[in-house]
């Protein structure tokens, strides 16, 4: 039987991505699923490097790891940069310590060299299945000689390490899905390092497991058929076992395997696209755990309190783009307008629109752009964006929903001036009226509430004020939709609304 967990042991979890790829939100998941049982229980959060795969891990990805996290609120207790009692956290860093471990199951005869060649063990394979039954590894290579094996290996000759498995019956309770049960003889006798020097992931994982404490591994269901083979591994050496959950996958809404157009991207395009770490973590909580209420909103430090593993659904997970969409906007609108103006900057620079080299103190409307760098308070960018704050989904809405104001000349087909039947002589009407009326306001009595009043007032005698306020929206933003055409000509300015107006008329 394992050794079990003693309950006073402090709760240890672990999350080990491999530096191989973008940290894709399944990983992020399981990242915060890991975070929130172990900070709930006032564990210890390790995070480990699984570099193993030498050609395809990247220095890039790795710090993509870290910058995701910390992006995300997910904080660490231990890991490869900030160290701790328990490392190195790195798998590259450890390769003796695997070493030593590969050397005592083959001086014990658990595990033994497998010359066979990819060919031989194929072809095997294929006879397996031919007759029906499931394909394992033979044993071929168990009956050789210590002396065949010091020849062959002197020889150079390709190899693997395999670990012997007994036929039993290999059972864990999983704290998210309950009893699971595996045959050990249906799987022969599995590969756990092409070398002394290179484990496989079903080893090194195991060996650093017990060499950090982990107490608790939580994980994706894609690896449930690995666990029985860990575990294996586990009383191969004499091992702690440690307790296990795995999490359901996240699927797309046809139930299909999570793709790049169902969300399979990385946190980081997240972060780019204009998602805030509130909503990504609200919702990612969300995909296969619910908290027992109505409830919809969580922060982070919520979720530590409610989060319970138990509650974690077994069937697979729906990514509802929706959903996050609806929660991003929900949190953009929490934040005050100084927050979110910041927040809106890198976008608007991005996007050409303004240059801030001097930070928020020295804001200038792009030279490419404007015929002069013109300059643009802080403030005046908070009141543009505090027009769009209840309409944002994303962050990076921000430049296609309020360049018309950092722009000298805006573009657009005359057709987009009609509302509903209007014919040209009816815009043109509509513009001369907007002109007209609006030249009625002094500069120094511009403002929102004397702008409303004419237009309105000018507005009533139309049989819809649609074919007045229509084109004056239009002809401001150049868009079909748009905040408030009366809050816009306000910011404008005077000089501006008008100019713009007058521009429209002159449209073929």
């Amino acid at each position: 039987m394992p050794k079990k967990i003693k309950e006073t042991t402090k709760i240890r979890t672990r999350f080990a991505p491999s530096p191989t790829g973008h940290l894709h939100i399944g990983g992020v998941r399981t990242a915060l699923f890991n975070y929130l049982f172990t900070k709930q229980n006032n564990g210890a959060f390790v995070l480990r490097i699984e570099d193993t795969d030498v050609e395809r891990s990247k220095k890039e990805y790795e710090e993509e790891i870290f910058e995701s996290l910390k992006w995300l609120g997910i904080k660490w207790t231990e890991g490869p940069d900030i160290g701790g009692d328990y490392g190195p956290y790195r798998q590259m860093e450890k390769r003796n310590i695997y070493k030593k471990y590969l050397e005592q199951l083959l001086k014990e005869s658990k595990a033994y060299y497998c010359f066979c060649s990819e060919e031989e063990l194929e072809a095997k394979r294929q006879d397996q299945t031919a007759r029906g039954v499931m394909p394992k590894y033979d044993g071929k290579c168990l009956s050789l000689s210590k002396i065949e094996i010091e020849k062959n290996l002197k020889e150079n000759k390709k190899s693997v390490i395999r670990l012997r498995i007994p036929e039993k019956k290999v059972v864990f309770e999983d704290i998210a899905r309950g009893r699971i049960e595996m045959d050990s003889g249906l799987i022969g006798d599995i590969v756990i390092a092409k070398s002394l020097d290179s484990p496989l992931f079903y080893l090194a994982g195991v060996i650093d497991d017990e060499e950090m404490k982990i107490t608790h591994v939580i994980r994706g269901e894609e690896h449930i058929s690995n666990t029985p083979k860990q575990i294996l591994i586990q009383e191969a050496l004499g091992f702690k076992r440690p307790i296990y959950g795995h999490i359901p996958l996240i699927l797309a809404p046809d139930r299909s395997k999570l793709s790049k157009r169902y969300g399979a991207v990385s946190a980081m395009e997240y972060k780019k696209a204009g998602y805030l770490p509130e909503a990504l973590i609200n919702f990612l909580a969300f995909l296969g755990w619910n908290p027992g209420t109505e409830r919809e909103f969580f922060s982070l430090a919520q979720l530590v309190k409610e989060f319970k593993l138990e509650n974690v659904q077994k069937g697979g997970a729906i990514f509802n783009q929706k959903r996050l969409d609806f929660l991003n906007g929900f949190y953009i609108r929490q934040k005050s307008l100084a927050q979110l103006t910041e927040l809106a900057l890198p976008y608007l620079i991005e996007s050409k629109l303004i240059e801030a080299d001097g930070g928020k103190e020295k804001i200038l409307k792009h030279y490419d752009i404007c015929e002069t760098k013109e300059q643009i308070s802080f403030e005046e960018i908070e009141k543009i964006v505090s027009l769009h704050q209840t309409r944002l989904k994303k962050l990076s809405e921000i430049p296609g929903s309020m360049d018309f104001f950092f722009k000298k000349e805006i573009i657009y087909p005359k057709e987009l001036l009609k509302w509903q039947e209007m014919s040209d002589k009816d815009i043109l009407e509509s513009l001369n009226k907007l002109e007209n009326a609006l030249s009625q306001i002094k500069e120094k009595n511009w403002d929102l509430k004397n702008i409303q009043n004419v237009l309105l007032l000018e507005a009533e005698q139309l049989p819809n004020r649609g074919y007045l306020l229509w084109p004056l929206r239009v002809a401001l933003t150049g868009k079909e939709y748009s905040a408030g055409p009366f809050e816009i000509a306000e910011i404008l300015g005077r000089e501006k609304t008008l100019e713009r107006i007058i521009k429209a008329k002159q449209l073929k």
